[in-house]
């Protein structure tokens, strides 16, 4: 299977792949309508269900969108509809966080100098600047220009916050798009697939994730922080997301054996990191980031839903970009 997808050529790869992610969504799509249209007494809880059933589809409709827009863009538009993404997550984090009004120059710093400068530099492919620009030099000029404000109080929770959202928001989440402009011999106007292949299995473990939790309803391992996690449920889903980049190995530079192992670091990552985003959530009050979709900062819940990405791409980019020299 491997050897006969690496046989075909770029548009041929892409080709297929949007027929399989296209034509899987359109059979859930119409599942989801044949549900809704089942005459017999519906449960609450039935219905509840079924509600999380398709706006899981729905939002799963928009992420492919975004992924054919930022391929059909080429690399420079997909670096900048990411920017975009960046500045709407960022947007939605600091709503949670509040902070004073001598936070303004900083705040000013964070939108409207790091996240375009930390863009810049990638799509220039200045790879060794852009890895330390925002842990090195945003993470030491923003409390200096906070400090300019002259306002002591809750000072270190202030900045905390703040370095805390562009990490995640920015740093974290502008290395999806990083992937696009890694130089693999033999992988020409593909790393597209790099991009599809971390979606996949990050998202795909979760997945897993919560559909082990709720089979096996096993009592949860950190109650204080998420319902629904339990190490077991963990286990499986990083396992099943690995096992997933094991077979996508074909639309990769990677061996089957480095597809899954890259893939159960992704999955890792991200996991773990969706738990941190769960504990920051809990911290702030907030359970969830919206209801039905809605979210109650204003940006449509788009951080809940890339959260484990926001994680998982910088450990993955580094780590393929460390072992393969690319």
């Amino acid at each position: 299977m491997n050897r006969f997808i690496r046989s075909l050529t770029p548009d041929q790869q892409m080709g297929l792949l949007f027929v399989l992610v296209f034509g899987t969504l359109v059979l859930a799509t119409l599942a989801g309508l044949l549900l809704s249209l089942r005459d017999q007494d519906r449960s609450e809880h039935w219905l509840k269900g079924l509600r999380r059933y398709r706006e899981g589809v729905r939002r799963s409709w928009v992420m492919v969108g975004v992924f054919w827009l930022g391929w059909a863009s080429g690399p420079t538009g997909a670096i900048w509809l990411f920017a975009l993404g960046s500045l709407l997550t960022l947007r939605e984090f600091i709503s949670l966080t509040p902070t004073h009004r001598t936070d303004h120059k900083a705040l000013m710093l964070s939108f409207f100098v790091v996240l375009p400068v930390q863009y810049l530099l990638l799509s220039s492919e200045h790879f060794s600047l852009f890895s330390v620009f925002i842990p090195v030099y945003a993470f030491l000029a923003i409390p200096v220009v906070s400090s300019l404000g002259n306002n002591p109080v809750q000072f270190l929770e202030r900045n905390a916050k703040l370095q805390w959202g562009i990490m995640v928001c920015v740093y974290g989440l502008s290395h999806v798009p990083a992937l696009l402009l890694l130089d693999f011999p033999g992988l020409k106007n593909r790393n597209v697939f790099l991009v599809f292949f971390l979606v996949m299995v990050v998202q795909t473990g979760m997945l897993i994730q919560h559909v082990a939790g709720r089979w096996m309803a096993r009592p949860p391992s950190l109650p204080h922080i998420s319902q629904a996690f339990n190490w077991r449920s963990w286990g499986v889903g990083v396992l099943g997301g690995g096992l997933l980049g094991g077979l996508l190995a074909g639309i990769t530079p990677f061996k089957p054996g480095q597809a899954l192992a890259v893939a159960l670091v992704a999955c890792t990552a991200g996991s773990l990191g969706h738990l941190v985003m769960k504990a920051i959530q809990r911290d702030r009050g907030v359970p969830n980031w919206g209801s039905q979709g809605r979210s109650v900062t204003g940006a449509s819940g788009l951080l809940d839903r890339v959260d484990a990405l926001c994680f998982a791409a910088p450990v993955f980019f580094q780590s393929v970009r460390w072992y393969f020299g690319a």
